[in-house]
């Protein structure tokens, strides 16, 4: 007679089994590319000169937000609003980005959009540059051990694999992660042309240029376990370009003919290309969601003198780059496809930004948004469907430099006296002290952010800064429970 205990165990894999043959839920997958402009993707800008077919195609079949924005302007916390759906300035990151021996941001008691989906059966997957602090172990002497298992990262927050780096790529150590340790000892100092100020530890024969190839390959394998693994998949690939250090493999250099920026951007849009068609291989493509975004505008790095010359505009006409308040900070391309159930070259104007990804991915998944998390995410399949216009009324920016910006409607303010970050005006010109502190523009009539209306329309000024000040000390932005930040929040910086 076979054992009660055995039967059970066969009735159990029987039903898993059933269960995984009917769960019709989407795959999920996730592209953040690193300091991509608004318009560095040729489908999307009149003002582009590089050749990104691959996304040009991809554009075809998506609707695009025309509207969409970082919540940040820079990278690290950008990645924290993606993946918990929360304003990272609500956290202890009130300004700049972690390194990558930084304590991780955020903590494993918070939800985050991977460990919600793992809980209702997604397989969860992260493969590139993650950015949000490791927990190291540390040696005899305090530092870091990149060589021991490190807590606090992916595998801590809903991912079931991790391949990647642990911060940018030009940031040590310069080696490879899997699960929650390095791939191999990083005994070597990495420093050259390409990087020469952040020298480190680093994998032996370690090279800039090979990283984005590295995490296609794994993003590829990743796909590929679909063979085996029927469960829904969810798939975060945070590309480490075209971020610094601007290292196109040998392949790519000199293919666009204008500069290295432009040469690692078409190699970006192949590896997207590449990853798309391992997804259609799968048999899953006309059941996925994806989304193609980027953490905020283009770097100065990409050099801008070289790309006007050959008539490219990385901010597509919009004032600033990466690191400011400005609409070339944040504003960034974002298209979403999901065939069948999303318009093909669809076009949407709603005001959406990084951390409405969060309740999205959830929503589509058919998953209850967690009781805590969340707290500034609303979901655009309303948008993206065709149902509502818009789904949220303002917005909060945040730059490198911890200054704020809100939008609503057309009217955008910011407190601060220039750009915010690293474009002109600073700190460091000339007349930066005699500047406005508060700074307000109408975008329908004045997207370039040229005319400063803060003597021309006091009450629209007034408004916003009493709606920002009101988001920043609700704790949250959305309805549900009550929230508090992680830490007090000055709006004035100065």
């Amino acid at each position: 007679m076979v054992p009660l205990r055995r039967i059970c165990l066969w009735l159990w894999a029987l039903a898993t089994l059933a269960k995984a043959a009917t769960d019709n839920r989407p795959t999920i997958l996730i592209f953040l590319a690193d300091d991509l402009g608004t318009g560095d993707v040729s489908a999307l800008s009149m003002g582009c000169r590089i050749r990104t077919p691959y996304l040009d195609g991809f554009a075809t079949e998506s609707t695009r937000l025309t509207d969409f924005h970082t919540n940040s302007s820079v990278c690290s916390p950008t990645r924290y609003g993606l993946l918990t759906g929360r304003y990272a300035w609500r956290s202890r990151l009130q300004s700049s980005v972690l390194n990558g021996d930084s304590k991780p941001l955020i903590p494993s008691t918070r939800p985050t959009v991977a460990s919600a989906l793992k809980a209702s059966g997604y397989r969860t997957a992260c493969v590139g540059k993650w950015h949000l602090g490791l927990d190291w172990a540390k040696d005899a002497k305090g530092k870091p051990n990149y060589s021991a298992p490190f807590t606090g990262g992916p595998l801590d927050l809903g991912f079931e694999t991790f391949y990647g780096v642990a911060a940018s790529a030009d940031m040590p150590p310069y080696v490879m992660l899997e699960g929650n340790q390095s791939v191999v000892e990083p005994v070597e100092k990495f420093g050259d042309s390409i990087m020469p100020k952040r020298i480190g530890p680093a994998a032996p024969g370690w090279k800039a240029e090979d990283l984005l190839e590295t995490v296609t390959v794994r993003a590829i394998a990743e796909l590929r376990k679909c063979r085996e693994d029927t469960r829904p998949l969810f798939l975060y690939i945070p590309l480490p370009s075209p971020h610094t250090p601007i290292a196109p493999s040998e392949k790519w250099k000199g293919r666009s003919g204008i500069n290295a920026y432009a040469d690692f951007v078409m190699e970006t849009d192949n590896s997207v290309g590449r990853i798309l068609m391992a997804l259609r291989e799968t048999g899953r493509s006309e059941n996925t969601l994806v989304i193609f975004t980027s953490d905020n505008g283009c770097s100065p790095a990409a050099n801008f003198t070289e790309l006007k010359a050959a008539g490219h505009d990385a901010s597509a006409g919009f004032r600033g780059a990466k690191a400011d308040l400005y609409e070339g900070g944040h504003r960034v391309p974002c298209m979403v496809r999901w065939p069948g159930r999303i318009a093909r070259q669809g076009s949407s104007d709603a005001l959406a930004g990084m951390t409405d990804l969060y309740a999205t991915c959830l929503a589509a998944a058919g998953v209850e948004q967690p009781a805590v998390g969340g707290e500034d995410s609303v979901n655009l399949l309303p948008v993206l469907f065709g149902r509502v216009k818009s789904v949220r009324e303002s917005y909060i920016m945040h730059s490198i430099n911890g200054f704020f910006s809100i939008r609503k409607g057309p009217m955008k303010y910011l407190v601060c006296r220039g750009s915010g970050g690293w474009s002109e005006p600073t700190a460091k010109s000339e007349d930066y002290q005699r500047l406005p502190i508060e700074q307000l523009f109408d975008l329908n009539e004045d997207p370039k952010e040229q005319s400063n209306l803060v003597r021309q329309r006091p009450e629209d000024l007034k408004k916003l800064r009493v709606e920002l000040e009101s988001q920043i000390l609700a704790g949250r932005t959305t309805p549900g429970p009550e929230s508090k930040n992680d830490v007090p929040v000055q709006v004035e910086k100065e």
